[in-house]
């Protein structure tokens, strides 16, 4: 561990870019009804204004955790911030989808320097008996972001214009560049070798996935073009992937620095905890678009009104994560997971209910309240019981593999939940005159009124999918293991104490 005699200002000034960087990931899908009037476009091309940023954020998380051991995570950090503002001006002035669609994947690739080091910073300057509250802030932040990302956007969406969810991020930048270059020390640095063929397979892996899933309906799930077809570039994708894995095996063997380090899959909660927000990535970025959609073009809610119907998810998260976030340093964090996750899945199947053309729309704010307790039981734990056991070494591959499966999972549900929505929509809205299901001709505006019921079904069925997944999570998470520095269900021993804090000083 650092020697760093005041970790909390240095973690409160990264915690500012973190949380700006994060509220990108959510903040577009409030404002796609009328990004798509604005830009004259469709659903699909909308949906890869979120898809881009996900990708290009997800893809290099491995190497960039990397650099900020190589170079510094304060230095690398800053790089990031400075290319992320930067690409959020070029999103508000972008004139068209694709300069847009560009302009949000740079703004990923900015992400993706910046994440990884806010946990690395954690975990070498925090020592293990006050890392869970570090990392309690840490998680109340990234579920902060994920509920205020939408309300902020409404506010600014209607009362500048969408552009300026994106201009916001400017001032936000200047301010958090300056409070990191004050507070955040620069830390020990440790050469690495860099594994170029491992990035490479990655991200091609990754696109024809990506690409494969989210344009499939747009193709009839058949020919893209010539003799390449939607589900051979989905298993040209996966088998790539597996490529990938078969390449950081050897490269371990070897000896050298795999981008995947899989040998820190051995340690049973790191495995674990990084399925389980696999899934918890793939939730978040899925069920809000749905939503979203429904109460924009079905209930004719403004996106401030539609997204002020967030506010108990908001308010009850905050109240609660700070408590979680002291509670996990002394017992044993499935049982906050696992009980979030739950929680969370359960407010998704209620919100597929209440999906329908009449239903009074003060109802939407009771799982909306189930959310926001669900969020407080489910960041904070699940980062804490997933990268405790690491050696302080290993912070900088923990935290970027870490982050990689959270991202992967959501550019995964942003995909799988465009898909579905549109043959959702494709098997519940009548045809057009064109033979063209009338929710691929227009979603900009209200609904005529006939078409209430079917898209509010299409909708309905679009969210069992994410809800599922976060079953899915809950049922991982069931098997944590104590976490090292747990005595019992209760703090740590002081023998325990004695013994982390020598190999610390080591």
């Amino acid at each position: 561990m650092e020697n760093i005699a005041k970790p909390w200002p240095a973690l409160w000034s990264l915690v500012v870019g973190f949380f700006m960087i994060l509220i990108d990931t959510t903040i577009v899908s409030v404002a796609n009804p009328r990004i798509m009037e604005g830009l004259n476009t469709d659903i699909n091309a909308v949906i890869w204004v979120t898809s881009a940023y996900l990708l290009a954020y997800a893809v290099p998380l491995l190497i960039t955790g990397r650099l900020g051991d190589r170079f510094g995570p304060k230095n690398l950090y800053l790089i990031g911030l400075v290319v992320f503002t930067l690409a959020s001006l070029w999103c508000g002035l972008s004139g068209d989808v694709t300069m847009l669609i560009a302009a949000r994947a740079v703004q990923g690739l900015g992400a993706a320097m910046m994440t990884p080091q806010t946990m690395a910073v954690i975990t070498r300057i925090f020592p293990p008996d006050r890392r869970g509250a570090a990392m309690g802030l840490w998680g109340a932040t990234a579920g902060m972001a994920v509920l205020v990302g939408p309300i902020l956007g409404g506010v600014l969406v209607d009362s500048l214009g969408w552009e300026w969810i994106f201009f916001v991020n400017v001032p936000i930048g200047l301010v958090a560049f300056i409070l990191v270059m004050r507070f955040v020390p620069k830390l020990t640095t440790h050469s690495h070798s860099f594994d170029v063929l491992g990035v490479l397979l990655s991200a091609v892996g990754m696109f024809l996935l990506v690409f494969g899933i989210q344009e499939g309906q747009t193709y009839k799930w058949g020919t893209v073009t010539g003799f390449i077809s939607v589900w051979g570039l989905i298993i040209t994708g996966l088998a790539v992937l597996v490529v990938f894995v078969l390449w950081q095996w050897i490269l371990e063997r070897r000896g050298g620095e795999p981008l995947l380090p899989l040998g820190l899959f051995k340690e049973r909660n790191f495995s674990l905890g990084n399925t389980t927000i696999m899934a918890v990535g793939f939730t978040v970025t899925a069920f809000p678009l749905p939503t979203i959609f429904y109460y924009q073009t079905v209930r004719g809610l403004t996106p401030t009104q539609s997204a002020l119907l967030m506010i108990p998810m908001a308010v009850i998260s905050g109240a609660l994560a700070p408590f979680v976030g002291k509670l996990i340093d002394r017992a044993n964090p499935r049982w906050f997971a696992s009980f979030g996750l739950l929680c969370l899945s359960g407010a998704l199947f209620w919100t597929a209910s209440l999906l329908g053309p009449d239903t009074p729309i003060w109802m939407f704010l009771l799982p909306s309240a189930l959310q926001g307790v669900a969020n407080a039981f489910i960041w904070g734990p699940v980062s804490n019981a997933t990268t405790r056991n690491l050696e302080p070494r290993q912070a900088g591959a923990g935290s970027g593999v870490f982050n990689t499966t959270r991202q992967i999972g959501a550019v995964l549900g942003s995909a799988a939940i465009a898909a579905l929505i549109q043959s959702r929509l494709a098997a519940e809205l009548p045809a057009a005159p064109a033979g063209a299901p009338v929710g691929e001709v227009s979603m900009g505006g209200t609904l005529p009124e006939f078409l209430h019921a079917g898209f509010s079904t299409a909708m309905s069925q679009s969210i069992m999918l994410p809800a599922f997944a976060i079953l899915l999570g809950a049922v991982v998470a069931l098997f944590f293991g104590k976490p090292k520095s747990v005595s019992g269900w209760g703090a740590k021993a002081p023998a325990q104490a004695e013994t982390a804090d020598a190999e610390l000083q080591r």
